[in-house]
């Protein structure tokens, strides 16, 4: 850096040392190249301790995509398929069932539902898969369907965002992850996704989401056609609405991967983008609770350089994750709790398991059960 630049920083460190909020301006600043990673490491570590200690957290979740056909045609997904495509597929009830019966029987806590919006199913089906899994598994938390879904879901019933939300809890909805939202700036988002549901959409359902209690994630797509401007553009517009709901739980930045996409002439972010993208989030998110470093997208040994870098969560152990390994994820399929604890532990950090809203779980055997809210600073 050179002596103005070593100001700016000087600034911006005394903000953060300070609990100050963040500026865009700053968070562009601590993109640039010229500013040292270690040194936005540091101040990311710093912020990520005074809110979680030395803990880093995991659950024992696995995933369901429950059919890859898909109304949509992003450029960037792998996952989807059209309907009579060889690789498409549509799982039955029976089949959900024995996804919901393997999870119960694996020790997990959640079962994270997205996939594909298929043209010829209504919204029964995507409502009677929660119900049939809540009621046959009802200690099994269903966090399902990204904002992308809850639109469409919309569209096909005429219903409010919120009548839709209110059907799927009486179903037996847990919570909403937080996919879906990729870049929100128009000069991005027409470029990768431009049909499906826009910021206004993403943002007015995450609201809605929250005025009815429903806890969700938050994400964001980098490593594309984006650059800094359009990453803490979007992040936040995220902390806006977090200071109107405080409903967000965790952020969750997804490395683009670009293999058997329509950007498949782009290279996949690298360990140093995925490592700035997480500390500058850390930074500029100062009402989200937590960072999450998804190995699988991220690559497990950068996942856990990530535990310094901003991030006290390594997600879970992952069962039948597709989406990812279609576009080129070389990460294994799942990972036991056993190597989850080793993995952070060889990082210096605390492993603490816990349940998809964040209560801390103690296990007895098969047995488990959710306790206290893990502790979080201010």
């Amino acid at each position: 850096m050179n002596t103005e630049q070593q100001a700016r920083f000087r600034t911006i460190r005394v903000k953060v040392e300070a609990g100050e909020r963040l500026s865009l301006d700053d968070g562009i600043f601590l993109y640039e190249p010229t500013v040292p990673l270690n040194e936005v490491g540091t101040l990311a570590n710093l912020v990520r301790e005074r809110k979680n200690g030395n803990v880093a957290y995991y659950n024992i979740n696995t995933h369901l995509n429950p059919t890859n056909v898909c109304v949509y045609r992003c450029t960037f997904c792998a996952f989807r398929s059209d309907l009579r495509q060889p690789k498409g597929y549509v799982m039955s009830d029976e089949q959900i069932l024995a996804r919901g019966r393997e999870a119960i029987e694996n020790g997990c806590t959640e079962m994270h539902i997205v996939g594909g919006l298929h043209h010829q199913k209504k919204f029964d089906w995507y409502l009677n898969m929660v119900r049939i899994l809540h009621e046959a598994y009802p200690q099994l938390h269903l966090k399902a369907w990204t904002a992308v879904e809850i639109d469409w879901f919309a569209r096909l019933t005429g219903m409010s965002y919120k009548e839709v939300l209110k059907e799927l809890v009486a179903a037996g909805l847990g919570s909403m992850p937080g996919g879906g939202a990729e870049i929100f700036h128009p000069e991005v988002r027409d470029q990768i996704c431009e049909h499906k549901a826009d910021a206004r959409n993403w943002i007015e359902i995450h609201r809605a989401a929250h005025e009815l209690g429903i806890r969700t994630n938050c994400t964001m797509l980098y490593g594309h056609v984006e650059n800094a401007y359009h990453r803490v553009d979007h992040l936040l517009r995220l902390r806006d609405l977090q200071d109107q709901t405080g409903g967000f739980q965790v952020f969750i930045p997804l490395a683009f991967h670009p293999d058997n996409t329509g950007l498949s002439h782009l290279k996949k972010p690298s360990v140093l983008q995925d490592l700035r993208t997480m500390a500058v989030a850390r930074l500029m998110l100062d009402n989200v609770a937590h960072m999450k470093a998804y190995w699988i997208m991220l690559g497990i040994q950068t996942a856990q350089t990530a535990l310094w870098y901003g991030a006290d969560d390594l997600d879970g152990t992952v069962r039948h994750e597709l989406i990812y390994h279609d576009a080129g994820a070389e990460t294994p399929e799942i990972l036991s709790v056993d190597e989850i604890c080793r993995l952070i532990r060889e990082t210096g950090r605390e492993p603490v398991e816990r349940d998809t809203l964040y209560h801390k779980v103690h296990r007895d055997g098969s047995r488990w059960e959710s306790g206290e809210p893990v502790a979080v600073g201010v």
